[in-house]
This record gives structure tokens, sequence and C-alpha cells, in this order.
């Protein structure tokens, strides 16, 4: 291992505990290792950890929560002779209308992050549970929250706000908008024209969201006070009719945690193909199966209605970019998307793009189309080293 003591980076799940190890100081930024603990709280719990190229698997104990699942990561490290980094950071989903920007961890930012729960009920309570466990593991190290929400905090008012009774502004509800870890990679790659121009990045993954950035700055973004919002996603919805939700409420056929698994478990592409949220799997069986084909049908479409709508918001757009686990390997998603912005200059080379080479549009093309892989554990570590008190 590097003389330099890792920064420990964490992104966590109701059932998995995903990890990267950088060592980071302001001349590298090395990976060092990655892994994850999986399937917490339910049987045949396992962890695995990569060094190089070697991959090594764990079974475990079974491990009924999140404090569990952080026991097992540090004896994990320490049996591969991985003594404790010098911090911990950890993506946070969202810290409610208080906490919108990267952070050192204390008693009053947890005080806060706990009355903040009700923004993020899926996510923020098992994050909570991973922060206190590391806290009880080594009280003095320090932590770091790289909130999702943070690369949206300066978008325009008008397009945060909602249309509702201006004192639910003053509650904090309104667009936080997510997936800002990536986007903040994403664009701390760009080429200075590209940066400076107008972009549209779509994060297409399980979850999945895209924004409008002009002069380096968000202009919109479709997700908003919930990561629920925006176009359909894996098993997400995406945005409703919002009678939709008063019907299923006046017909006495769904409560709150109804309504919630609904939204957030039960439909998009799970619910329209009614076998699988997995894009690739329903790209290969789309041939044969009309329910799987209408599911990737919506998918693109929504998400071409999505890009459109952001290049309005911007009057063009010069660059789209495509990054998460279906953006950067499902091309026929992205040559459906693609189709659909002819009228704005989008143009793929065809080749390229099965390739998922890093350049896939077209020569000449007005929008310069790019795949690009995010790294969102990356953005955590350099967070994480920016915050630390000088050693």
């Amino acid at each position: 291992m590097s003389a330099l003591a890792p920064i420990l980076c964490i992104n966590s799940g109701s059932s998995s505990l995903k990890f990267a190890l950088y060592a980071v100081d302001d001349t590298r930024e090395d990976l060092l290792a990655r892994g994850a603990v999986e399937n917490v709280g339910g049987p045949d719990s396992h962890s695995w950890l990569q060094m190089g190229t070697r991959v090594t698997h764990t079974p475990t104990s079974t491990m009924s929560d999140q404090r569990a699942a952080i026991g097992a990561l540090f004896e994990l490290l320490a049996a591969h002779h991985i003594g404790v980094p010098r911090a911990v950071g950890h993506r946070l989903v969202s810290g409610g209308p208080r906490h919108v920007r990267h952070a050192r961890i204390d008693a009053l930012f947890l005080r806060d992050l706990r009355g903040a729960v009700h923004f993020a009920p899926l996510h923020l309570p098992t994050e909570i549970d991973v922060i206190e466990a590391v806290g009880h593991h080594y009280p003095r190290l320090p932590q770091v929250a790289c909130m999702d929400t943070a690369f949206h905090a300066a978008l325009p008012e008008i397009a945060a706000r909602l249309a509702l009774p201006r004192d639910l502004w003053d509650q904090g509800v309104r667009k936080y908008g997510f997936h800002g870890l990536s986007y903040e990679y994403i664009m701390s790659v760009l080429a200075p024209a590209a940066r400076h121009g107008r972009a549209i990045i779509a994060h297409l993954g399980n979850g999945a969201s895209m924004v409008a950035v002009a002069d380096g700055r968000p202009i919109d973004t479709t997700m908003g006070l919930t990561p629920a919002g925006g176009f359909m996603m894996g098993t997400r919805s995406g945005d409703l009719d919002p009678g939709v939700l008063l019907y299923l409420l006046a017909k006495n056929t769904y409560d709150y945690r109804a309504l919630e698994d609904l939204v957030n478990h039960r439909s998009g592409l799970r619910g329209v193909s009614g076998s699988t949220a997995d894009m690739q799997r329903l790209l290969h069986e789309r041939t044969t199966d009309p329910h799987a084909a209408q599911a990737v049908d919506m998918f693109c479409y929504q998400a071409c209605k999505a890009a459109g709508a952001l290049a309005a918001a911007m009057n063009g757009v010069d660059t789209l970019i495509f990054t998460g686990g279906i953006g950067e390997h499902a091309a026929p998603v992205r040559h459906a998307i693609a189709q659909g912005l002819g009228h704005l200059g989008v143009v793929l080379d065809n080749d390229a793009n099965i390739r998922n080479a890093d350049t896939v549009s077209a020569p000449g093309s007005p929008v310069t189309v790019r795949v690009i892989p995010t790294h969102e554990d990356l953005m955590i570590a350099r967070h994480s080293h920016r915050l630390l008190d000088p050693l």
C-alpha cells in the first residue's frame, strides 16, 4: 500500500455498501482498491475487494444492518493489510435545505441531517447509520459529506421553484437535483471550450437524470425534490400527473407506504416491462417480448423529450454527454435518443456509437456527442482531501 494513508469513499445503499480507497494529495489521485459489502440484511452476505487486477471474495455471516456492514468492511481492509484511512467520505443523496454543500461532518451536521430525513426517506436513514457506525469504530476519524445536490445549488430560481404556494418554498420544497457528483466529474474532464459552451449531461443508469449546463453553471435538471422525479428510470416512475396519486389515494387502494413503493420500486422499466429493470436484458429480449420493447421505447422517448426541453432552456446545445451504466454501454439507447434530437444538430457516427467510443458524433456534426465514464468515488476523494484539516 501507499505510504500516504488513503481516503475511504463510501456509497451506501439499503442492502449494499460500495467503497473505494484513494491516495490523494496535491500531486496525485491513485485508486488503491475498490469493493463492496453486499446483501446486507439478507442471507448469504459477502464482501469483495479488488486491488489492481486481483479480486478476492469473502463470505460473511448474515449482517442485519449497516453497522454490521461497516464492521465487515474494516475487517476486510485489515485482512488485506490496509490500515486505518485518514478520512472517510460519504456520498449523501440529500441534506435537505440546510446542507447543499460538501462539508465536514460533526455533531451539529448530524443533527440537521436527522431533521432532513423526510427529504430523502429512502436514502438518508441508511446513510446516517453508516456515518454513525464509522464514528463508533473510529471516533476521531474525520468524516466528510459529499452532497449529490451540491452541483445544483446555483440553479436559477425560475428553474428551482415549484408552482406551489410560496410558503412551501420557505419550508424547503423545491427542485434540488441529484447525480451532482457525477456531473461534477464530467465537467472536470471536459475541455475548456465545452465547459464554457452549452452542454447537456445525461446520467443514465438505474437512476437517471439530465442537467443543462451553460458557461459552467447549471441551468436546469430533470430530478426535483427527490430522485423519483424526471423521466422514467429502472424502477422509478419519474414525473407523474399529481392527479394520478390523488386518484389512488381517493380510491383507498394506496396509502403513503404503498405509493412510495409504487413510484420508487414497482414502476419505470420494471413496471412497464413486467419483468426487469435491467436495460441490457430488455434490449436482448425486445425482439421477442413486446413489453420489453415498449419499456425501452418509452425510456428513450422520455429521455429524448427531457434533452429537448433542456436544450430549449439554453436556446440550443453544443455538447451532449452520455454517462452512467446505460449511457456508457447501451449504444441502441444512445442511438434512439439521438435520432429524436436531429433537429438540434445531433448526428451520430453509427460505428463509433456501437464501439462506445469517446466521441460518437459524426464528423461535422453541429453537436459534439461524447461517452464519458463517470467516477463519483474520485469526486468524493477530492472533496474529502480538500476539506480535511491541515495535517
